[in-house]
């Protein structure tokens, strides 16, 4: 099986180390070669391995017009041109492999339909949690179950910069600093901090879980810049941790619920333990209860292994997916969550009896008030609520910040009970 490669950055020079190291293994379990023909890149001067000498090409009809072409491999990244180069490699009748969660998440309905059509295969195995493999259990292992349920830390960088706020008392600048020097966050940290990385994951797996068309759009998005270390320091005192989750549920009426937010999880939660650049995935189904997929989200190796993986599976005949219904996802102001909020007023009588007033008003009631620090003449104030419904939080607050007594309202974020 010739292959065609397009892209020849960390990944894709993963793939090419993968297929040198493991090829003979690999052609004994699929009896069948797996052989790079072409490499598209963009720098043809660009000093490179010596293992793709005589391969590399600047022109992708190298690529997407050779018949001797079976896969197209797109470890290029970003949205285009990678979509344009997906969707003539399957109208040429090629199959794709891809780890381009922003593409297969936004443009998933369209290319799963077009390679139907065109009796090829779509895996994107890579494009969730790096090396761990969910994609492919939630097709194939786990079709027989109804999955209800599906929660995970889907972002390496932003569980790296939690975890390090919480062990080393650092402020979210300094370690995202510290980050981007790792080479573990992006000059520009925007996908991964703002929360837009796991939305994109979480609607393919959303999508494959539930069995209807979720796209990023949908998902009610926050990310952890808003998150200080005295957040982490309060959540500790309180017996929680701080991790950005991704989460998605769908009832038996068929109402579907997504969100990418800042979460206080109980230290009996499986997600607590999972630290760094780790990802986990929890998911739940009727007959199977809970599983938790582990393991590193990112990384050269990692992906490449899950890239290969599915190029195996177009040997294997393994197909695709089938197209399904959009999915109408619940507004964020409907749902129902318990709250943890950070705010700082003036330190006078009466200040609290207002907050409570108000949210009073919107039919919230508190687990506990603590006042924390005096500043000055103002106070920092945290709050924890009952379950409430996430739009009255959201009205609340509105008029919370609006009294005059009120410096600002520092930060909210969902809390979530014991496991």
């Amino acid at each position: 099986m010739k292959i065609g490669l397009m892209g020849l950055g960390t990944v894709g020079s993963g793939v090419v180390r993968l297929i040198e190291q493991n090829g003979e293994a690999i052609e004994k379990k699929i009896g069948q070669k797996i052989e790079i023909k072409k490499i598209l890149v963009k720098d043809p001067e660009k000093k490179r391995m010596p293992q793709v000498e005589g391969k590399i090409t600047i022109v992708p009809e190298d690529i997407l017009e050779d018949p001797e072409i079976d896969v197209v491999v797109e470890v290029m990244g970003k949205e285009h041109p990678a979509l344009e180069y997906m969707k003539r490699a399957i109208e040429n009748g090629k199959s794709v492999v891809t780890a381009n969660k922003e593409v297969i998440s936004k443009h998933g309905k369209e290319l799963i339909k077009l390679a139907n059509e065109r009796k090829v295969s779509l895996l994107y195995e890579a494009s969730v949690g790096g090396g761990i493999p969910i994609i492919r259990p939630l097709k194939q292992c786990l079709a027989a179950n109804k999955i209800y349920e599906i929660k995970g830390i889907l972002n390496g960088t932003t569980n790296y910069i939690l975890t390090e706020m919480k062990e080393r008392g650092m402020s979210f600048e300094g370690v995202l600093k510290e980050a981007q020097q790792k080479g573990y966050a992006e000059l520009d940290p925007t996908d991964d901090v703002d929360g837009f990385d796991a939305a994109r994951k979480l609607a393919i797996l959303c999508t494959l879980s539930f069995n209807k068309y979720v796209v990023p759009d949908d998902i009610y998005t926050k990310g952890i810049r808003t998150i200080s270390k005295e957040d982490i320091q309060y959540a500790e005192e309180l017996g929680y941790t701080i991790k950005l989750i991704a989460f998605g549920r769908i009832d038996d009426d068929g109402k579907l619920e997504a969100w990418v937010h800042p979460v206080m999880i109980s230290k009996s939660n499986p997600l607590n333990g999972v630290n760094g650049v780790y990802n986990a995935i929890l998911v739940e189904g009727n007959a199977v209860g809970r599983l938790m997929f582990y393991g590193q989200g990112a990384g050269m190796m990692p992906t490449a292994s899950a890239v290969v993986a599915d190029v195996i599976d177009v040997v294997n005949h393994i197909p695709g997916q089938n197209g399904y219904e959009d999915a109408k996802v619940q507004n964020i102001v409907d749902t129902v969550s318990k709250y943890y909020i950070r705010l700082t007023a003036l330190d006078k009588p009466g200040v609290m009896s207002k907050i409570t007033g108000v949210l009073g008003q919107e039919g919230i009631s508190l687990i506990s008030v603590v006042q924390k620090e005096v500043r000055g003449e103002y106070a920092e104030i945290v709050l924890i609520t009952h379950n409430a419904v996430t739009g009255s939080i959201f009205n609340a607050l509105k008029k919370i910040e609006k009294l005059e007594e009120i410096d600002k309202v520092a930060n909210v974020i969902k809390v979530e009970g014991e496991e």
